[in-house]
């Protein structure tokens, strides 16, 4: 009898035993630790808090628009050109001498309407159509950080009409420049707000405020201060008053500790 080839052979099956307990072992702790974390997610909480913070900040408008137009009738294209010409001289000259800035004075083309009249005969039927001269119209537009001194001069500004001029004046219309600004800084406090209510709904649940879930921006609106305009789902931004409002909403949700 071969001692050497038993020996082998005693060897080899005491190894393939010992493999084969390692692997079962490791089985077993893989099948431990898969089952441990299914337990654990399905296990885990659901139950959150959802909150809404707000945010609200009163600022004045440090930018204002305002155009007006004026327009002349006339059977001569030239003549009228020549005369809206002598109006658009005599209302730069009246701006500027209301300390408005020559460089933010912009004069739009001119539009020309060639204009036709319908006479109807008694049973309203058309009975004959004529030329009834050119309108030409041209607007003026002022841009200007001078808040104060543009509106009061849009509220002056009938004196061209006294001056003979067809003029119309449309009214201001308001901007703030730093509004992204502005946005950032109420988008931070609007959070910290709706943690403050969170952390307090917590508390007196008897709980603790766990991990953030979720975060969302709410609706960013402008109205101006004192007003009834109603809040839109897509956001008002007023233009028609220099004090305003903004406010701004975010929605938070955390776990439950």
């Amino acid at each position: 009898m071969d001692t050497t080839s038993e020996s082998t052979r005693i060897y080899n099956r005491i190894s393939s035993n010992w493999l084969s307990a390692i692997i079962f072992a490791a089985a077993i702790c893989i099948a431990a630790w898969m089952l441990s974390t299914t337990w654990r997610k399905t296990h885990e909480t659901k139950e959150t808090i959802k909150v809404t913070g707000l945010a609200e900040k009163d600022f004045i408008s440090d930018l204002i628009v305002w155009s007006g137009s004026f327009s002349r009738k006339m059977m001569s294209m030239q003549e009228a050109f020549s005369a809206l010409k002598k109006d658009a001289d005599a209302i730069q000259k009246y701006l500027i001498g209301k300390g408005v800035n020559a460089k933010e004075i912009v004069f739009s083309a001119v539009n020309i309407n060639k204009e036709f009249k319908t006479v109807y005969d008694n049973n309203g039927r058309v009975k004959d159509s004529y030329f009834d001269g050119y309108t030409l119209t041209q607007s003026v537009d002022i841009e200007s950080k001078e808040v104060d001194k543009i509106e009061t001069m849009s509220r002056e500004v009938t004196e061209l009409i006294n001056s003979g001029i067809e003029f119309n004046s449309s009214e201001p219309r308001y901007y703030y420049t730093k509004l992204a600004q502005l946005k950032l800084e109420m988008l931070a406090a609007a959070t910290a707000d709706a943690k403050s209510r969170a952390d307090r709904i917590a508390k007196n649940a008897g709980g603790g405020l766990g991990t953030l879930r979720n975060a969302a921006m709410g609706i960013f609106q402008i109205t101006g201060q004192n007003s009834n305009e109603e809040y839109s789902y897509g956001g008002n931004f007023n233009t028609s008053s220099k004090n305003k409002t903004a406010s701004i909403t975010a929605r938070l949700e955390f776990g439950i500790d």
